[in-house]
């Protein structure tokens, strides 16, 4: 069980994903991400401390690329066909802090949709039913968690974008509306699978911030932001029932 090029590619990725914010910070080479996104948060932003959900997300990557490269793992098929999906998605994070330090707003929003999609998809096919708990810990709830996150990033860095464009002038109340009804749905529709429940975490955190961010000058893109927020909560832990994941 010799090592595949598609591990050492995993653990590639997950290194730039992980050194390229770090080395952003330590050089403060352009934009940062709040300098990026702060130059069009007019319209819809979720409170700072929503960010935070990145160290654990960072971590889990980082115990996904070991527990791929195990011995006993690495000719696993679900690995297999879950670590192109993957590669896209956290490469993508690499390359979206490049995008945004050097302030390419549209190549942004392409990177982070892509990645946010490949690894969506990716875990919609191959997640499996009967996942160990190791498994699931290692791999599938890492994964399912960076693809929640980049679910409702996408979003907010689309309405950051046109928002910063000026193409929302009038309209940037419904625009709101809309990114938060989008992330709804798409969320509601991936969870209908009770293989990724945790896929939900992210996008209820992330609308609770919207709420907190929003509440005092959007009161009613706030409201609407809580009541996702409760709605994708409570569905994904329905979805987490052990009866749902077996379906």
């Amino acid at each position: 069980m010799s090592i595949h090029p598609r591990n050492i590619l995993v653990i590639g990725a997950v290194a730039l994903g992980l050194g390229a914010p770090a080395l952003q910070a330590m050089t403060g080479f352009g934009l940062s991400a709040a300098e990026f996104a702060g130059d069009g948060n007019g319209t819809l932003r979720a409170a700072g401390y929503a960010f935070s959900i990145w160290s654990l997300i960072y971590a889990g990557l980082v115990a996904y690329a070991v527990w791929q490269t195990l011995p006993r793992n690495r000719d696993d098929p679900r690995l297999a066909a879950i670590a192109g999906p993957s590669i896209v998605a956290i490469l993508g994070c690499g390359l979206w802090i490049c995008a945004s330090a050097l302030d390419l707003k549209i190549a942004s929003v392409g990177i982070i949709v892509v990645s946010a999609l490949a690894l969506t998809i990716g875990l919609w096919r191959t997640a499996p039913r009967d996942a160990d708990l190791k498994s699931r810990f290692f791999v599938w709830w890492p994964l399912s968690l960076l693809a929640g996150w980049l679910t409702i990033a996408s979003a907010l860095n689309i309405l950051t974008v046109l928002t910063a464009m000026e193409a929302l002038q009038g309209v940037a109340r419904a625009a709101a509306f809309a990114g938060v009804v989008a992330v709804l749905i798409v969320a509601l529709f991936v969870l209908r699978t009770g293989r990724l429940a945790v896929y939900g975490i992210p996008i209820a955190w992330g609308l609770v911030a919207v709420w907190v961010a929003e509440k005092d000058g959007k009161p009613d893109v706030a409201a609407v932001a809580l009541g996702a927020a409760v709605l994708v909560g409570c569905y994904a832990a329905w979805q987490a029932r052990p009866s749902a994941a077996r379906r």
